[in-house]
């Protein structure tokens, strides 16, 4: 049975005593009800993982830390999810499946369909609850190291900047597909006679809409801006499934799972 799991944001040291961090002492003790003795998993988001024991002092919560065990469970490439903000509460379940799938940044974007248009001290405690929401996924699903929830940016403002990788937008009527995409960055490298003389796939950004999908405007400003629009089979999917499905596809075609 897996030991419980708690992302601590202090840095922790092996072969020491270590006091828990509030909000992950109230979890233990309270919502899991733990008790002293119990083996636990600890990890600070710098690689690897800690094996400890709870131990409570009074009001105060700790763990008798053992060895750093340097187990990771990244995907071997860079993807990014550029995500339109959707209504309701499907952005916790886009992020909290985005990172179970191994993406390593989530971008929210406020697009011109989007339902949701955050604001103020609206939008910087949704912004801690999103972080939050990435760092309960990380626990559950084994990863050691918590992807990173942007700022909420406008879609201009993100392909204003910097990437080194690959772009594609989702466009249910785009000339090309993922399938076609995923081959043409797997095609060996001219000269590559040996594979470990290959480069490894470059970072991939996939820009999902929000309901309704990019406005033309939108699209017509990734277009300009080298993005490849590409399609997901014959189905229109819903943007919390556009992005997981693709994830998905894209990791079985590299042989990532």
């Amino acid at each position: 049975m897996a030991h419980p799991r708690f992302y601590c944001s202090t840095p922790i040291t092996a072969h020491s005593r270590y006091t828990l961090p509030d909000d992950v002492a109230h979890h233990a003790s309270r919502a899991l009800r733990l008790r002293a003795g119990e083996a636990i998993v600890l990890f600070d988001g710098h690689g690897g993982e800690y094996a400890a024991t709870l131990v409570f002092d009074g009001s105060r919560a700790l763990a008798d830390v053992s060895g750093h065990t340097p187990r990771e469970a990244e995907l071997p490439g860079d993807i990014v999810l550029v995500q339109g903000l959707p209504g309701g509460d499907k952005m916790d379940w886009i992020i909290e499946k985005a990172v179970e799938l191994g993406v390593r940044r989530i971008v929210p974007v406020a697009a011109q369909r989007s339902i949701v248009q955050l604001s103020g001290a609206r939008l910087e405690k949704r912004q801690v609850h999103w972080q939050r929401v990435a760092i309960s996924a990380c626990e559950q699903c084994g990863r050691n190291r918590v992807p990173d929830i942007a700022p909420v940016t406008s879609l201009r403002d993100w392909l204003a900047a910097p990437f080194e990788g690959e772009r594609v937008l989702c466009q249910p009527d785009a000339e090309t597909s993922l399938t076609a995409l995923v081959a043409r960055d797997a095609t060996p490298a001219l000269g590559a006679a040996d594979p470990a003389d290959m480069p490894g796939p470059r970072p991939l950004a996939l820009l999902v809409g929000p309901e309704g999908g990019w406005s033309a405007e939108e699209a017509a400003l990734g277009v300009r801006a080298g993005v490849t629009p590409v399609r997901f089979g014959s189905r229109v999917l819903r943007t919390e499934t556009a992005g997981m499905a693709m994830l998905a596809a894209i990791s079985a075609r590299r042989g990532w799972l």
